[in-house]
């Protein structure tokens, strides 16, 4: 359950510029929510652009274990996978412990779905994800008749649930922005009677609302305060397999975008790229600092909105981003800190607590990774501070923690630095953009 093999160290060079047209992986949300859903479903769930990395594959692998049929099929050249539910509230107990890897998300999302079956699941993961807390998680699901009957340190993996034999409906208010406890508690509620409602003071991403109802759930969502939502879910329904085009993932657009953005010369086009709103809060900082950033082509499929991004390198200058715009662009802060590095002034980004709980403590670690290539940056509380000078002298050896995000946001660095960025290990790239390296060498990354 553990990172095995020796470290795979890379290292990013300036190069020219970056050009030519691509398509990032599929966004790693949907494509966590789609194999989820299709299994709770009856029917078949036909699935394309699924993002074939690690962290999504243990979820496949977690579904089949629970008993939908998933299959990964071949059709003349397009790869689909087909999900054959198990029906709500139909999990089968698995044989094994669900090893979920690196993942914390398709972890946490299937503990929602497992607490509304009468099932009991063992819970475990990598050496980073047993150190990440599940605590927050499992409050409301055991609110919901749920039970933990045996948890490490903390509410820590490896820990085993007991599904509710009678889900009970709650309202519950989430003591932080957080996509993954909203989802764990509408998960389980399907399976209760009644109406389950999740209050946010802060609206965190909606795809597990838009999806549930894309498969036939009556759901509704409405503003509740200034800046939260209030959602409320009928349980009980009977899911129907769906067709979902899985688009673009945002959080993977970030390091191509901000890599073409830093990389004088540069003019490149992403399509399918999700455009949802409440994933975007990059894009918009971004285009704040000066960035050129185009939209075309705008569609949606299952809800969620996409279109074509054309960047083209630009000078970007410091500016404050506001705490309430976090949950929009969590999981970007650390590529954004790059771009910040290469503006000229002050860039301040506020609130940004959550990141000390993921893959690491992804604050004091951008920190760290900007310090040792010459950036002058200061964390104040949960407030990151960076000092851009218009460019990076380089030149460090960057930590990955086995962290992918960090792995990524270095070798942006690397591709417009005054000297070459290299890191430590660039092996957990795989859990979200497995074609990471020579997607970016396709358009002029020089990686060593």
């Amino acid at each position: 359950m553990t990172h095995s093999g020796q470290p795979t160290p890379l290292e990013a060079r300036k190069c020219q510029s970056l050009t030519g047209r691509v398509r990032v992986p599929g966004d790693k949300s949907i494509s966590h929510r789609s194999l989820i859903l299709g299994a709770l479903a009856v029917g078949e769930t036909r699935i394309s652009g699924l993002l074939e990395g690690q962290d999504v594959l243990n979820t496949a692998k977690a579904m089949r274990a629970v008993g939908a049929r998933v299959e990964r099929m071949d059709e003349k050249g397009a790869i689909v996978w087909s999900v054959r539910g198990a029906g709500t509230g139909g999990f089968a107990t698995p044989a094994a412990p669900l090893d979920f890897g690196n993942s914390g998300t398709g972890c946490r999302l299937v503990m929602g779905a497992v607490a509304g079956c009468p099932i009991t699941a063992t819970f475990d993961g990598d050496s980073s994800l047993r150190s990440r807390p599940m605590r927050r998680i499992l409050d409301p699901l055991e609110l919901m008749g749920a039970r933990v009957i045996s948890q490490s340190d903390g509410g820590r993996l490896p820990l085993t649930l007991a599904g509710a034999r009678d889900p009970l409906p709650i309202v519950y208010r989430t003591p932080v922005a957080s996509a993954q406890i909203k989802s764990a508690v509408l998960l389980a509620g399907l399976s209760a009677p009644g109406i389950t409602t999740v209050i946010e003071n802060e609206a965190s991403r909606d795809h597990t609302e838009l999806m549930l109802k894309h498969f036939g759930a009556s759901i509704v969502s409405v503003p509740d305060g200034a800046h939260g939502r209030k959602i409320s879910l009928t349980g009980q329904p009977e899911l129907r397999g769906s067709d979902v085009v899985v688009p673009a993932d945002p959080s993977s657009a970030a390091f191509p975008i901000v890599a073409a953005l830093i990389t004088p010369g540069s003019d490149i086009i992403l399509t399918d790229v999700m455009t949802n709103p409440l994933r975007t809060g990059l894009f918009a900082t971004l285009r704040e600092m000066g960035a050129s950033i185009e939209e075309s082509e705008t569609r949606s499929d299952a809800g969620e909105p996409m279109a074509q991004l054309r960047v083209r390198a630009s000078r970007l200058r410091g500016i404050e981003v506001p705490a309430a715009r976090a949950p929009s662009m969590i999981d970007e802060y650390l590529v954004l800190a790059v771009a910040a590095a290469f503006a000229e002034g002050s860039t301040v980004m506020r609130g940004l607590q959550e990141l000390r709980v993921k893959e690491s403590d992804r604050l004091e670690a951008t920190a760290a990774m900007l310090r040792v290539n010459g950036v002058k940056v200061e964390i104040d509380g949960d407030d990151l501070i960076v000092e851009g000078r218009g460019h990076v002298p380089g030149g460090g050896l960057v930590a990955t923690h086995m962290d992918h995000r960090i792995a990524m946001s270095a070798l942006v660095m690397g591709c417009a630095a005054d000297a070459p960025v290299k890191v430590d290990d660039t092996a957990f790239i795989a859990t979200s953009f497995p074609d990471f390296i020579p997607m970016m060498q396709q358009l002029g990354a020089e990686f060593a």
